[in-house]
């Protein structure tokens, strides 16, 4: 879930995106095309579909599922994609390779909604039927699809994360090693579905606390039904049916899906977790205080199942400081970077604490080691906190340059994981150096901006994300957000904003509790 802006910053935003110069995008779920799916405030032929509508029992209010119209992929890309189904149905039923020819209908957007009005998760569906079963229509989620930039920056982050603390991660991409991951909320089940979809040695559990939830992602968001499981462990589908085998063989068997209550899931059980991630606001767009209260169960018990050496947990968090009032004459890139209100802060402090340690102790009373860092989330007002363990343990020590550099070079290890937004993908016609990855951007900017000293500094005090920084104040320590944007959406970085720089290095030494440097001499 993400937190709205302002009504006419976000129409100013959408009329700068459909107005943009025509270009083809190679990421289906670019922002570009968010304008197809976001809808409406008024009643109109924007407002979409609705396709699910139920009352939840469990806080969400009224929970919907609305459909609108998808303008990729285009329709001559089609034909391929049924080709392919049916060379999955014949390897799964050879002999009856007739019965499998598809066609495809169309493919939709499907936007999860809580009391009608907050937007909770964005999927892309494929409608496709069988040629010898015109009236049974199946749907089919696109796992590579995200729409949402947070859930991007939250894949990005804690991958180049993990990364950076000496754990294979490509051995997990080409299914050499498990990595086991654990995602607390489900909404659509883009993030699970994604992760297991890149990564072929990914198993992942999903806790979602709202069986109607769950049963909007399987019955209108097109989720793998197979992956459900019931409170006994088992799975709720014990064989799945043909078309479930053809579409999902290779990754349902990775996805397990929980309807649990995330504290009662996390202190029951003793899993050991590669790297978890968190995004549980609820229909009133609360993150339950049980969740980050470092005195309730749930902290303590997620510590224990976090692995000692590299664990990793990512956290979606909303922005909570007033931005309904920017500047609507100035591009995204030039507003002022989110500021950290009291509540975030606590939250970063809390998890801080108890998962890496205060004063370098853990909550089970280990020596703790790592770091814990966060960042803003172009277009939507949300924040990613990582905290890691691990982060500088051969050495001992924590600097920023280590954290910048090991950070950038593991990022490029993201990159060959084939994510359509990570910056591999071409975007044609931009013309700008189409095949510019993400790492290469950054030094581009970098070197190339006539404020390059002011860039680097800022560059270097957003990269100081040691525990000193969350030691006494426990504030997010990466206010960057648009700077080190390598690791959120390959966006090209714009840097002439001298002025957003000093005061972001301003913000950097209050963190470090240093007075701000003497003003110059009149």
């Amino acid at each position: 879930m993400w937190r709205r802006a302002g009504l006419s910053w976000r129409w100013n935003m959408h009329r700068r995106l459909c107005t943009a110069a025509p270009r083809q995008i190679v990421d289906e779920g670019d922002w570009f095309y968010s304008s197809e799916w976001w809808g409406s405030e008024s009643e109109s032929e924007f407002n979409g579909n609705t396709v699910f509508h139920t009352v939840s029992e469990k806080g969400n209010g009224i929970v919907s599922v609305l459909a609108y119209p998808s303008s990729r992929p285009n329709r001559v890309y089609w034909p391929e994609t049924e080709k392919w189904l049916q060379q999955r149905y014949a390897e799964i039923d050879p002999g009856y390779e007739h019965n499998g020819h598809f066609r495809i209908l169309g493919y939709q957007w499907r936007v999860l909604r809580f009391n009608d009005n907050t937007r909770q998760s964005t999927v892309k569906i494929m409608a496709a039927y069988r040629k010898t079963e015109p009236g049974s229509i199946c749907i089919m989620q696109q796992a590579q699809c995200l729409a949402i930039p947070y859930v991007k920056s939250m894949v990005s982050l804690g991958l180049s994360t993990i990364a950076s603390c000496n754990y294979d991660l490509m051995a997990a991409v080409h299914g050499k090693k498990r990595m086991h991951i654990l995602c607390i909320g489900h909404g659509g089940g883009s993030l699970p579905l994604f992760l297991a979809n890149k990564i072929q040695g990914a198993v992942i559990h999903t806790v979602e606390i709202d069986p109607i939830v769950i049963a909007a992602s399987v019955q209108a968001m097109g989720f793998p039904a197979v992956s459900v499981m019931t409170p006994s462990g088992k799975r709720a589908l014990s064989k799945p049916d043909i078309i479930n085998e053809v579409m999902w063989k290779g990754i349902h068997e990775r996805l397990y899906l929980y309807e649990s209550d995330a504290e009662k899931f996390v202190v029951e059980n003793n899993n050991l977790y590669d790297i978890i991630f968190i995004d549980a606001y609820d229909g009133d767009d609360i993150f339950p205080n049980k969740l980050w209260d470092p005195h309730c169960p749930f902290l303590k018990s997620l510590s224990d199942q976090l692995h000692p050496k590299h664990g990793t947990v990512v956290l979606n968090l909303h922005a909570d400081t007033d931005i309904s009032n920017p500047n609507e004459s100035i591009s995204y890139f030039y507003q002022r970077i989110l500021p950290v209100g009291k509540y975030v802060s606590r939250v970063c402090k809390a998890y801080k604490d108890v998962l890496i340690g205060n004063k370098q102790t853990c909550s089970n009373g280990k020596a703790g080691s790592g770091i814990g860092f966060a960042i803003s989330v172009p277009w939507v007002c949300n924040t990613s906190l990582v905290v890691c363990r691990g982060f500088g343990l051969s050495s001992g020590l924590v600097n920023r340059d280590m954290v910048m550099n090991t950070l950038i070079s593991n990022s490029v290890k993201v990159e060959h994981i084939n994510m359509s937004f990570s910056g591999q993908g071409k975007r044609l016609g931009s013309g700008d150096n189409d095949d510019m990855g993400i790492v290469a951007r950054l030094f581009r900017a970098v070197s190339g901006s006539p404020i390059t000293d002011v860039t680097k500094r800022a560059a270097n005090d957003a990269a100081y994300v040691t525990q000193k920084l969350l030691k006494s104040t426990g504030k997010a320590a990466w206010y960057a957000g648009t700077t080190f944007l390598v690791l959120v959406v390959p966006l090209i970085i714009e840097m002439d904003r001298e002025q957003q720089f000093n005061d972001m290095e301003l913000q950097q030494q209050s963190l470090l509790g240093s007075p701000p440097p003497p003003s110059p001499p009149k």
